[in-house]
C-alpha cells in the first residue's frame, strides 16, 4: 500500500496556519470555506444579526491576515480554531464599545458580550462554544479539501476505520493490505487532516 499524501498543490502536508503565513492564495480560499461557516455562527451566538454576522466574518479575517505572522501553534495548549474564536470574541467587544455591529437583544446582549472573556487574558485555554454538528460540518469541509490529496486506498482505509468504525484487521483483509498498513494511513490521514484545520506544522 502506498499510504503516502500526494504532493499535489501547495497545500500538501503544511498546516494551513503555515500556508497562511507563507500569503497562499489557495490557503486563504481554504480558510474562508473552512471557517467562514463557523465564524458566522459564532457571530449569531455572540447576539449579533445575520447581516452584521456576515460583517464580522470578514473583519475576522482581516486581522487574521494583519496577525497571522504572530501566530504560533508551537505555543502550549494554542489551537487554531481557538485564535480564530478569541479574535471573533475582540471584534463583538470592540464593537459593543463602539457600537458599528449592533446587537440584538439591547442591554441584555451587552451584559453578555461583558462576561465573554478577554480573549488576550491569562485564560488561553477558553474553548470556542461550538456544537458536535458544527464541529462535524467543519470537519467535513476540510475532509472535502484534502481528499484529492490522499492516495485513494489510504483514503478508504480511513474513512472506513475512522468514520465507519471498521476494524483495521477487517478493512485490511478487504483491501489486501496488513491490519499495521491500515493503522497507519488512518494516523496519518488524521495527521494531515488536523494540519488542513490549521493544527501541527
Amino acid at each position: 500500500m502506498t499510504s503516502e499524501i500526494r504532493t499535489k498543490s501547495d497545500s500538501s502536508g503544511i498546516s494551513l496556519a503555515v500556508r497562511l503565513q507563507r500569503d497562499s492564495d489557495a490557503a486563504w480560499s481554504d480558510l474562508v470555506e473552512l471557517y467562514g461557516p463557523l465564524v458566522h455562527v459564532w457571530g449569531c451566538r455572540l447576539g449579533l444579526d445575520e447581516s452584521s454576522a456576515e460583517d464580522l466574518t470578514q473583519e475576522v479575517f482581516r486581522r487574521v491576515l494583519q496577525g497571522i505572522d504572530k501566530f504560533d501553534l508551537r505555543h502550549k495548549k494554542v489551537t487554531f480554531r481557538g485564535w480564530l474564536w478569541r479574535i471573533t470574541q475582540n471584534i463583538v467587544i470592540d464593537q459593543q464599545r463602539r457600537p458599528t455591529i449592533a446587537p440584538r437583544g439591547g442591554s441584555s446582549a451587552a451584559a453578555a458580550l461583558h462576561k465573554v472573556a478577554d480573549p488576550f487574558s491569562a485564560d488561553e485555554e477558553s474553548e470556542p462554544p461550538t456544537s458536535p454538528g458544527e464541529t462535524a460540518s467543519l470537519i467535513r469541509r476540510a475532509m472535502k479539501q484534502i481528499q484529492s490529496q490522499v492516495e485513494p486506498t489510504t483514503w478508504e482505509a480511513f474513512e472506513r476505520t475512522t468514520i465507519g468504525g471498521e476494524s483495521s484487521i477487517d478493512v485490511a483483509d478487504e483491501l489486501g493490505l496488513t491490519p499495521a498498513a491500515v493503522r497507519k494511513a488512518k494516523s496519518r490521514t488524521l495527521q494531515r487532516l488536523r494540519k488542513q484545520l490549521g493544527d501541527l506544522w
